[in-house]
């Protein structure tokens, strides 16, 4: 109930709930109101009435005087966002699949898909010019292969999490940084294993 309406208010629209089945078919008038709710003035009521047609709670029907009516709540939105493990800031020596009991984060579902994803926070400016900074969310989708160009995280050598732009060469593959100030990341091709390809992101202004 509105903090803003008065105990009567507040009991003139309780009494509407609690016999609103009984007044579907034939909404009170006014005059019916005040002797159910064992009320003298008519014109108190219709105060009471003004003040829960402001606070959107009642609506008239064709003007006060054909009765009153329970107006129409619009229901919450459900949250549609859904509940992704949140597994950190991507840094040296945690590979991804080792870390157990993850925090959960809300992500919006256009922003994953189908398939087991994950979410990760950006750490350093290696991506800027990809539009990825650094505090990002960024969702990645769980895979072990990705085609070149992709944004992927690569676990090098079993010990240091990366996001960069992939590109495999024969017995090579190549770790882009977005950031014209850094050189390519070369290494061979068992030094390098795709843990995941970036299918969204997210970022906080505050």
């Amino acid at each position: 109930m509105r903090h803003s309406l008065t105990r009567k208010q507040r009991e003139v629209h309780q009494y509407l709930l609690d016999h609103q089945e009984e007044f579907n078919d034939a909404p009170p008038t006014l005059d019916q109101l005040c002797q159910h709710l064992g009320l003298k003035s008519r014109g108190s009521l219709h105060k009471h009435i003004h003040a829960l047609i402001d606070e959107g709670l009642l609506e008239p029907i064709e003007g006060l005087h054909r009765g009153i009516r329970l107006k129409q709540q619009k229901e919450p939105e459900s949250s549609t966002a859904e509940q992704l493990p949140f597994v950190g800031r991507i840094a040296a020596g945690l590979p991804i699949e080792a870390i157990e009991d993850a925090e959960t984060i809300e992500v919006p579902p256009q922003l994953k898909t189908a398939k087991s994803c994950f979410v990760l926070q950006v750490d350093g400016d290696s991506m800027i010019e990809a539009g990825i900074l650094d505090g990002d969310y960024v969702v990645i989708e769980q895979r072990n292969s990705a085609r070149n160009g992709e944004v992927v995280v690569a676990l090098i050598e079993g010990q240091e999490a990366t996001l960069k732009t992939l590109e495999q060469r024969p017995n090579e593959v190549v770790l882009h940084p977005e950031n014209s100030s850094m050189s390519p990341m070369h290494f061979t091709t068992d030094q390098v294993q795709i843990q995941g390809v970036l299918v969204g992101q997210m970022r906080s202004y505050q």
